[in-house]
């Protein structure tokens, strides 16, 4: 029997379009709350801004993993990257001639993210037939993809904030819609149409049908309902900093734009290097007591160095430790959400994961601007980290966690042709 070729270009394509579309994302995350914050001088108006950029992961993952499974993986990832671009090229468009008010704004990027969603969904779906077509190894391949983004981060959050000081906040938003052209090129032109999956049998019993069949998966498995209630609470408080604390904190230094791309791309890096330690030594590792330790030492200590009153250079260097320990993160649980889902379902169900682990954030950046309006700032960030230790020892409870370390089920596996926070 005649083994099949390699060709690591779909992998290397695939992974280079998910870091180029997420690279563009960072741009925008960064740059738009620092807009509204000086526009306004409102932290509460800030959290809004956060809200509008998270929720639509929440809609779009959710309700767009029917229409990526029916029509396949490589079409839909291209159609969201076109459509999201031309969405967000509006916002700096519209500033720079019309003229455009912050409710338009708001509403440019809530489309934008509505559309984008499904395509993120869509290229994590199309992982396995892209690994299996180079020869690469799930678990290895669910690694690199992770570091990719990490390294959007590190790439893309210190170049906003220096692209602001530069140009503007808004003019880096055309940026983030160049991404957007890019990822849709390297995905068209070099993930060949074998790997697409569309649905064998076309439309299935219905939309609504089609979408509870993917939720009544998630509700079945044991550890991916256990996980999504875990990042669910601790994506909240990640939406709280990014969206709200840190630029707070940012806004209060001389160098703020600067210092806060510096922070959140040293974060990056610190995960980058994680991702890629996983990579090499995480199929040796206890995959509960990894995720718990990992958590542990990402969430509350970021949160309490922003407290300390630490001038910038220690504040870097325990935020990339902790990026070290947040690398491993996300390759533990898409190895497991890889390993129990089935092709057919991969959209729906990942979309579901997707949506129930982001449905708190725009409640945690929206909670938090008015709590750092009420409160402060200081008592905002001590509260969030006790928060986030008592949270992320759940794991340590056993039942079904266990779960997380038992290779009791094997991954699915494409039709024989031969997966944060």
């Amino acid at each position: 029997m005649t083994r099949a070729p390699r060709r690591a270009g779909p992998l290397v394509a695939l992974l280079a379009a998910h870091g180029t579309s997420l690279a563009g994302n960072v741009l925008t995350l960064v740059a738009l709350p620092l807009h509204v914050l000086a526009e306004t001088g409102s932290a509460s108006l800030t959290g809004l801004t956060g809200v509008v950029a998270t929720l639509p992961v929440v809609v779009g993952g959710a309700l767009g993993g029917v229409l990526v499974d029916r029509y396949g993986y490589r079409r839909s990832s291209v159609a969201a990257d076109l459509a999201s671009g031309a969405t967000i090229a509006l916002v700096p468009l519209l500033a720079a001639t019309t003229g455009l008010p912050l409710w338009g704004l708001l509403l440019l990027v809530l489309l934008s993210g509505l559309l984008d969603a499904p395509g993120e969904t869509a290229r994590a779906a199309l992982l396995p037939e892209a690994a299996r077509a180079a020869g690469v190894p799930l678990e290895r391949a669910v690694g690199w993809m992770s570091a990719v983004e990490r390294a959007a981060r590190l790439v893309g959050a210190p170049a906003a904030g220096f692209l602001v000081l530069a140009l503007g906040a808004l003019p880096v938003l055309a940026v983030d819609a160049a991404t957007f052209a890019l990822a849709a090129l390297l995905v068209g032109r070099w993930v060949p149409a074998a790997l697409d999956r569309p649905r064998p049998d076309g439309p299935g019993a219905g939309y609504w049908a089609e979408l509870g069949e993917g939720l009544r998966f998630l509700v079945r498995e044991p550890v991916l309902r256990l996980v999504v209630l875990v990042v669910l609470v601790t994506n909240a408080l990640d939406a709280a900093s990014s969206s709200v604390l840190r630029p707070v904190w940012a806004d209060a230094r001389p160098d703020g734009a600067a210092a806060l791309g510096l922070l959140v791309g040293t974060m990056g890096g610190g995960a980058l290097v994680g991702s890629l330690l996983f990579g090499a030594v995480g199929h040796r590792l206890p995959r509960r007591a990894t995720f718990v330790v990992a958590f542990a030492l990402c969430g509350p200590p970021q949160l309490l160095v922003l407290a300390s009153g630490w001038s910038l250079g220690p504040v870097l260097v325990v935020t990339a430790l902790a990026g070290v320990a947040a690398g491993a993160i996300n390759p533990v649980l898409s190895t497991v959400e890889l390993e129990r889902v089935p092709p057919g379902l991969r959209a729906r169900v990942f979309g579901a994961v997707r949506a129930g682990c982001w449905a708190a954030m725009p409640l945690g950046a929206l909670g938090a601007g008015v709590a750092v309006d009420l409160v402060g700032l200081r008592p905002v960030l001590l509260a969030g980290a006790a928060a986030y230790l008592l949270v992320v020892l759940a794991p340590l409870t056993g039942g079904a966690w266990r779960g997380m370390d038992r290779a009791s089920l094997s991954a699915p596996q494409p039709p024989a042709a031969a997966p944060r926070a």
